[in-house]
């Protein structure tokens, strides 16, 4: 029998389910409780809820390790991840067209870019989005579509609408793993489309990606590292790679 606690429980995931995250505060006003009692029911070993810096998001342990949770993702790498946004923010020029991908990277690039360099940016998740309406000389070009709530994006229904009009200058492209043999991947099918558009459409295409991803190999097949003109990353690359971008005249930029 479903207790008032699992109801509680289970509307809060719903909630966090539709905005990636969810205050302390508005969970206690949307459930008309206090943030103690909100406390007390995510306190227990199974809870498929946790509180992070004052926001609920859904347990590690709740999401599948093969599976990408956006709300797992953004806690993961954290300091790497804002190391290479301000190294990848620097290729941002004043009036450039910029293709942001998605993932918990990109938006570290965006809150690197200065709020007074006027550009544009395309982008189809929810996150990136948010990031980029905050930049006040951002023209800002959602791709619109299905919405997927597990990775925040949206999946154009066609492509002619919007982004078939459009040559950006740069693309930035987040990876979930690098793999000299199995190439460029991540987690997400219904992302592929766009990143593909991307890659056909964008002047230079830099893949950001810390040292977490390197010799991993995810399901979804985004393209070779020979694609890329730059690759972001927080370390120094170990022999087999530096060997490989040099061959392919990747441009490597990390501390």
């Amino acid at each position: 029998m479903e207790t008032r606690h699992d109801e509680r429980v289970q509307q809060l995931l719903l909630a966090i389910k539709r905005s990636d995250k969810l205050h302390l505060k508005e969970a206690a006003r949307l459930l008309g409780v206090s943030e103690m009692t909100i406390r007390r029911d995510i306190n227990t070993t199974d809870a498929p809820v946790s509180l992070l810096g004052g926001y609920l998001v859904i347990a590690a342990r709740a999401a599948n390790a093969g599976n990408y949770l956006l709300s797992v993702q953004e806690h993961r790498q954290v300091k790497e991840k804002q190391q290479i946004g301000r190294l990848a923010a620097k290729l941002v020029k004043p009036h450039h067209t910029v293709f942001f991908d998605c993932g918990t990277t990109i938006p570290r690039i965006i809150d690197a870019i200065p709020d007074d360099l006027p550009f544009t940016g395309i982008c189809y998740s929810l996150n990136t989005f948010l990031s980029l309406q905050g930049k006040p000389l951002c023209k800002v070009i959602l791709c619109g579509g299905e919405f997927h709530h597990e990775n925040a994006v949206f999946t154009p229904i066609t492509f002619q609408d919007t982004l078939d009009h459009l040559r950006p200058d740069l693309a930035f492209f987040s990876a979930a793993g690098v793999s000299l043999q199995k190439g460029i991947t991540c987690f997400n099918i219904n992302e592929l489309p766009v990143k593909h558009w991307a890659m056909k459409a964008a002047s230079r295409h830099i893949l950001v990606a810390d040292h977490s991803k390197f010799g991993v190999v995810r399901g979804a097949f985004m393209g070779e590292l020979s694609a890329f003109d730059s690759l972001v990353t927080d370390k120094a690359l170990v022999p087999e790679y530096l060997e490989a971008t040099r061959a392919n005249a990747i441009t490597v930029i990390c501390k």
